[in-house]
């Protein structure tokens, strides 16, 4: 489906579902570079689930109008004028890499609009590595294969993976190769610059789900441990062996988690499942 906010078209995939605005709102935002087909799996399964889905491009990213917001700050602004125009009380919040401090900061500045979090390959703060900015910045294919091959566990990366038949590297590169120019660049800058995750986490007044990769490079287990730490209402779900882009490396294991994640939706929300 598609909204307008800032007078810019937005997409949203709903997992093949028309949109009900009496169900519960599970909003989906993906990392750097990427758009909403991380979410494949996981936005259709939730839907059939009950709850509504919008599994976003972010502006400048997929079919969603505009250039990239240039910081973690204006993105958690928009995501709470998304929930408005869908027209939710609150809702759950899932985000990967990127997403995650989208996530936290949109919880931080309007609290009232979010009923919990699930966070997937998270960490308080994300540096990233001068010459990978310096890649993206010129547009140089090196920054596409960097995150590819750092984003992914080393199974995946040699080409296990759950479906059979598919390269997840080749994917992984795909998925980034469609970014527009800058786009990419635009996203790690933001990740870089952002500097309020940890005070975010500690302000959080609803439960948070962090699923993290035990070896995901990107965003360390330990880092994402240390931001559950943080947190009075977390619960983690640790994934032996994995990466970090874990909706597409272990897309059954982050749909089990976001299924419990989204128990929240019933709990005070003043909303149910149907």
């Amino acid at each position: 489906m598609k909204l307008t906010l800032d007078r810019r078209a937005v997409f949203a995939g709903t997992g093949g579902y028309a949109h009900d605005a009496a169900q519960p709102l599970v909003v989906l935002l993906h990392g750097a570079g990427m758009d909403h087909t991380i979410w494949a799996l996981q936005s259709r399964a939730l839907a059939r689930r009950g709850l509504r889905v919008l599994a976003v491009d972010l502006p400048g990213h997929g079919a969603s109008e505009g250039p990239p917001l240039g910081s973690i700050e204006e993105l958690a602004d928009w995501t709470a004028a998304l929930i408005r125009a869908a027209g939710a009380g609150r809702a759950l919040i899932a985000g990967h890499s990127m997403g995650t401090l989208i996530a936290l900061e949109t919880a931080a500045r309007h609290p009232e609009l979010v009923a919990g979090l699930a966070l997937i390959g998270t960490a308080a703060a994300m540096p990233v590595h001068a010459d990978l900015l310096a890649a993206a910045a010129a547009n140089d294919d090196a920054a596409i294969a960097m995150v590819s091959l750092w984003g992914l566990g080393a199974t995946a990366a040699l080409g296990g993976g759950p479906a059979p038949g598919l390269w997840m590297l080749g994917g992984a590169r795909r998925l980034l190769e469609r970014a527009g120019p800058g786009v990419l660049h635009a996203d790690l800058a933001a990740c870089a610059a952002y500097a309020n995750g940890a005070e975010a986490a500690a302000a959080l007044r609803c439960p948070a789900t962090l699923i993290l990769g035990g070896r995901d490079q990107m965003t360390p287990l330990k880092a994402g441990q240390a931001l559950a730490g943080l947190i009075a209402d977390a619960h983690i779900v640790a994934l032996e062996g994995a990466g970090h882009l874990l909706t597409i490396e272990r897309p059954d294991d982050v749909l089990a988690a976001l299924t419990g994640a989204a128990s929240c939706l019933a709990v005070g929300s003043g909303q149910t499942s149907g």
